[in-house]
């Protein structure tokens, strides 16, 4: 399950949201299934800042951030 995390970049009118999710197991990640999470996250709008593999984990994991949406900024607002 990816993680979404909420933040606005110093100076940045628009702000971004971010994701980071780790795929893949102790023998590896395909690269099939690391393309299939970036399609995936490209047509809802996220762009792969970081892809990197945690030490000795055979696993891959990805950071994406896109624009706030509207949605998004509304619900910050509310207390």
């Amino acid at each position: 399950m990816a993680e979404t995390i909420q933040r606005s970049s110093p100076g940045s009118s628009a702000g971004w949201e971010y994701r980071v999710q780790t795929i893949g197991g102790i023998f590896g990640t395909k690269d099939e299934n690391i393309e299939a999470t970036l399609n995936e996250w490209g047509e809802d709008g996220w762009e792969a800042i970081n892809v990197y593999t945690p030490e000795g984990s055979g696993k891959v994991t990805i950071v994406a951030k896109r624009p706030l949406s509207d949605r998004v900024r509304r619900q910050r607002s509310i207390p």
